[in-house]
């Protein structure tokens, strides 16, 4: 089946499920940053803790664009927050915010195309920009862990 076809059968009703689950997973986000960009520990670590602090704020940037989204398709925005992992060890906070942000950008590639299939061109607009800033986070956590940026592909549908 073509990728048109498949993209063809979401709902807004199930656009608005999806766009909640990924509004979940900005207040995670937003919640990890705060917290993470804190408690990093370590003179290699201080310039990536203020960047994690400047993430949190984009994160809450995506997280209201969100809520505005879901509202406007007639879904009620989400009020929780997808669990946050912490550690004592700064390479591991990296490494949960890391694969987190390769969760985020497969699920929001999906959504632009979902959000396409619905016409919906304005939305697909405000997933692209937040793309942009959840790829520039992932490309800071990879730098910061001493890796190459990884490719998180695309959301199965």
């Amino acid at each position: 089946m073509s990728e048109t076809k498949k993209s063809a059968s979401i709902t807004k009703e199930k656009l608005i499920d999806l766009l909640n689950e990924d509004l979940k997973r900005e207040f995670q986000a937003v919640i990890a940053y705060v917290n993470y960009s804190q408690v990093l520990k370590g003179a290699q670590y201080m310039n990536i803790a203020d960047e994690l602090e400047v993430h949190s704020k984009e994160e809450l940037a995506h997280a209201l664009k969100l809520s505005y989204w879901i509202d406007l398709l007639g879904g009620m925005p989400a009020v929780t927050a997808k669990e946050v992992k912490t550690s004592d060890k700064a390479t591991d906070m990296l490494r949960f915010d890391l694969e987190n942000e390769k969760e985020t950008i497969r699920n929001y590639r999906r959504r632009v195309k979902q959000a396409d299939a619905l016409d919906q061109f304005a939305l697909s607009e405000d997933l692209r920009e937040i793309l942009r800033d959840e790829s520039d986070h992932l490309n800071a956590l990879a730098t910061a862990l001493g890796e190459d940026t990884p490719d998180p592909g695309i959301a199965d549908e």
